[in-house]
Order: structure tokens, then sequence, then C-alpha cells
């Protein structure tokens, strides 16, 4: 399930939210739901806010044994369009 964040339209507004809705919040929810559009506790207007994406980082390329290992087939390029199996 996806999580979702969630703001107050009016986060500078201290009448119109309450705390939790001020400082945003997160939601997992299925996709087939649809988004909030109303804070839990005090029923004040929200939106769905852009998060962080998760990417994993990879500091150096894979040798070709750990592509082996991963499944992967090696190739080499040898000549012009002719490629050898490593």
């Amino acid at each position: 399930m996806p999580l979702y964040e969630y703001i107050s339209e009016n986060p500078d507004d201290a009448s119109l939210s309450c705390p939790m809705c001020r400082r945003g919040y997160e939601l997992m929810r299925p996709l087939s739901r649809e988004p909030h559009t109303r804070c839990m506790y005090c029923k004040n207007p929200v939106r769905k806010k852009i998060g962080t994406v998760n990417v994993p980082k990879i500091s150096a390329p894979l040798s070709v044994t750990d592509a082996r290992k991963a499944g992967f087939t090696v190739l080499q390029k040898r000549d012009e369009g002719v490629y050898e199996k490593l």
C-alpha cells in the first residue's frame, strides 16, 4: 500500500487547523480508496502533499560476477556487431 502525505490547506492559520494537520501527517491507504479531503481529527480541509521518493543508490557499477549472480547474461563487444558471452 502506498504512503500518502497530507497537510492542511491553511497551515498558517491556527484557528482553521489542528496541530496534526498543520504539521502534516502520513497515511497508508490502498490505491482503490479516494484520497482524504478532510483531517481525521478536526475535519478541516487537507490536501495531498508530494513527498520524497526512496530510490536505492548504487555507489559502484556491478562487476561481472555480481551481474552473473543476479541472473544477467554478460556480453563483451569483440568486433563490429559481434558480442561474446563472458
